[in-house]
């Protein structure tokens, strides 16, 4: 029975030991590859190597930065300003002047119509015109007639529906004519006319010429399209998620597609109504109008949103790597005086960088808001100027051990 104790007591013994040695084993290994890890992204200069890389220390500022939505749009020009020509009676086109990108004024004949069906109508107006002449002296004579009790009350309301009727004709085929643009001063003169003119609305360009000599176009038909691009505005997409951090009056910077010349716009309206797109539509007004400019350019545009403390570094001073943004510090314990203190001659000849992954938001002015560990000291020292020469030498290091 002894025995038997002494046996199990000493298992219990030798279990223990060798759990108490894999357990300090992997304490071990763990501490060794956190040492390696911290190394790894940790770089070494002298001093020489520090002057010749020309590397600058400063620290975490804070920075007002306005904040920024990224959106897309296009220009486009307020329908008061794009004018579809057509002929509300249809005809022949009989000749034109006018090509896409033409320029034309307000009033500039653009086209001439032909149609039998103006010659009858303005043979209508004539008749009818004349008819309520006749009725109108007939209608004056019987209510003379009326005053003296020689006609029937009936004979002077015949007479006065009778002129009523001709008059509401003639004033219809009137303002029809006009539709069309026949001259009636000309036309009460007794000059027909077969044909009609169409002219420009407004000052602009042609953008569309959808007809051409002899072609019958119908009422509905579109004939040319002419817009002026004095007026172009900056119609934006944005999505829902970014409707909240807009409102009228903010500043949009913006380029077009085909130049890398910023412009800038303000928001005038924003659109009440999500699209299936889950956007809605934001309209801004250009500060300094372009008329080179076409409608439908396709443009890409920053909303300022307003500016906000936040901490930032100079642009120089973050780095892109393999995708990730980086920041070269100096630990605190390291201070560049150092360099002045001869009794540590040979720890001031070191310079020590740690490489550390953050985020980014807004830049502005050649500086960048950073969003930085929570454990991160403030009082650490950046290298602000030639950040990538650090990561050059340390990829070199990696490569050569």
């Amino acid at each position: 029975m002894t025995t038997s104790k002494s046996i199990s007591i000493l298992s219990i013994f030798i279990g223990v030991a060798l759990t108490m040695s894999c357990g300090s084993k992997s304490a071990k290994e763990a501490t060794t590859e956190e040492h390696h890890s911290e190394e790894a992204n940790t770089v070494e200069f002298t001093e020489a190597q520090y002057k010749t890389a020309g590397i600058e220390l400063g620290k975490i500022e804070s920075k007002q930065i306005s904040g920024t939505v990224k959106v897309n749009g296009k220009l486009d020009v307020p329908p008061q300003q794009m004018v579809s020509i057509s002929v509300p009676l249809g005809g022949f086109l009989k000749s034109t002047p006018l090509l896409q990108g033409s320029r034309v004024k307000v009033g500039q004949a653009i086209a001439t119509m032909e149609n039998l069906d103006f010659i009858q109508m303005q043979q209508d107006y004539i008749e009818a015109k004349n008819q309520s002449d006749f009725a109108k002296v007939d209608y004056d004579r019987q209510l003379d007639l009326a005053k003296e009790n020689v006609n029937a009350q009936k004979t002077l309301q015949q007479a006065k529906t009778t002129y009523a009727s001709w008059q509401a004709k003639a004033n219809g085929l009137a303002e029809k004519l006009k539709m069309i643009n026949i001259n009636l001063s000309s036309l009460n003169e007794g000059k027909i006319s077969s044909t009609i003119q169409l002219y420009s609305p407004i000052n602009g360009y042609v953008t569309q010429v959808n007809v051409n000599i002899g072609k019958f176009v119908n009422p509905s038909d579109i004939l040319f399209e002419i817009v002026d691009t004095e007026h172009l505005h900056a119609e934006l997409t944005v999505f829902e998620k970014d409707v909240p951090k807009l409102k009228i009056g903010q500043k949009v910077r913006f380029t077009l597609a085909n130049e890398t010349k910023e412009r800038m716009a303000t928001v005038y309206l924003l659109g009440r109504q999500i699209g299936l797109d889950r956007t809605i539509r934001v309209h801004c007004h250009i500060d300094r109008e372009d008329t080179n400019l076409l409608p439908g350019m396709y443009l890409k545009a920053v909303v300022e949103t307003g500016g906000i403390e936040v901490p930032a570094l100079p642009d120089k001073a973050i780095i892109d790597y393999q995708g990730k943004k980086y920041i070269f510090y100096q630990l605190k314990e390291q201070p560049h005086s150092a360099l002045k203190d001869e009794s540590k001659e040979q720890h001031a000849s070191e310079f020590h960088f740690t490489m550390m992954e953050i985020q980014v938001g807004n830049s502005e002015m050649g500086y960048t808001e950073v969003i930085l560990p929570p454990d991160f000291n403030a009082d650490n020292q950046v290298v602000v100027k030639n950040a990538y020469a650090i990561l050059s030498k340390m990829k070199n290091s990696e490569e050569e051990e």
